[in-house]
């Protein structure tokens, strides 16, 4: 079985909970090299998604889980590859606590991860698209103590602070139209369900 492995603190989770189960014949695709990192050290054999014809399942966190289990991805900053293994694979669980799951998403600031050259420039395309949709706040570049936040692959991430989102298909797809943004955020009809944490026990939502 091909499994691919989130990226984030509630996905690590599940990463340590599989590699003790120690199943035989499992591959496992990780979404970020801290995953891939985390896995190794676990003992997981891994491969790319290079290595494999599809992934049969996979298993990540979330920041916000909304209506119809529509996502916003990214906060670790590894939303591109994390696309790139759902869109690849035949099922994916969405594995969040209560908090993550909100009436309309927005409150959690949306990534955007764009290409470094020209990212400036890229960024006004974006605070005009944010405009279009009736959001006042340019997105802002994600730094930390270290600088500027670079992605796996060399990117940086720009955060919109959304407060709502009204049309998360039309906001995603004008995204995608910005020459210059790799990715966002928003995980539109990838989830094949949801396992919500409750002070209660454990809450199954479908799409």
């Amino acid at each position: 079985m091909v499994v691919g492995l989130g990226t984030g603190s509630t996905a690590a989770w599940f990463v340590k909970a599989l590699a003790a189960r120690n199943l035989s014949g499992l591959r496992c695709v990780p979404t970020s090299e801290k995953t891939a990192d985390l896995a190794r050290e676990l003992g997981l054999p891994l491969v790319t998604l290079e290595d494999v014809s599809k992934i049969d399942l996979t298993v990540d966190g979330a920041d916000e889980v909304g209506p119809g289990l529509a996502l916003i991805k990214g906060g670790g900053a590894a939303l591109l590859r994390e696309k790139l293994v759902w869109e690849a694979s035949s099922r994916c669980i969405v594995i969040a606590d209560a908090a993550k799951v909100v009436p309309i998403l927005g409150a959690f600031p949306l990534p955007i991860e764009v290409v470094a050259f020209g990212h400036k420039t890229t960024g006004n395309r974006i605070a005009d698209v944010l405009i279009d949709h009736e959001i006042q706040m340019p997105a802002r570049l994600r730094q930390a103590d270290r600088g500027v936040v670079r992605t796996d692959g060399g990117n940086v991430i720009y955060d919109a602070k959304c407060q709502a989102i009204h049309d998360p298909v039309r906001l995603a797809d004008d995204l995608k139209l910005i020459t210059g943004v790799v990715e966002h955020g928003l995980f539109l009809d990838l989830a094949d369900e949801a396992i919500i944490g409750t002070d209660a026990g454990v809450e199954i939502r479908l799409p």
